[in-house]
């Protein structure tokens, strides 16, 4: 069964940090890049950050570039979301996926950013 799963959210002032984690499970997790997504209120899902599966290069959305920082942990299986300075327009479910959205969606993860 292919598991994604995303935890580490929290509240969290303006300006603070969190990191996210996405445990995966059930498929060739080195074959696939990996994003980080998020929804908030009223919005549509968007993608926040995605790292290539051989770790050789990240993206980001503008919004988050310089604030938030994507790495793999191979050997865990795990990908995580390194959030720093953190606004309130960040506040979201955040979630985990292949870049390609291979994967039915997890759980994700709130993340609220009070100002």
């Amino acid at each position: 069964e292919v598991q994604l799963q995303a935890s580490g959210g929290g509240l969290v002032q303006a300006g603070g940090s969190l990191r996210l984690s996405c445990a995966a499970s059930g498929f060739p997790f080195d074959e696939y890049a990996i994003g980080w997504f998020r929804q908030a209120p009223g919005k549509e899902r968007e993608g926040v950050s995605c790292i290539t599966s051989s770790d050789v290069s990240e993206d980001y959305v503008d919004s988050v570039k310089g604030r938030f920082t994507i790495s793999k942990d191979h050997a865990k299986n795990t990908v995580y979301l390194q959030m720093n300075s953190l606004k309130p327009e960040d506040t979201a479910v955040y979630y985990c996926n292949t870049v390609g959205l291979t994967y039915s969606w997890g759980q994700g993860t709130l993340v609220t950013v009070s100002s």
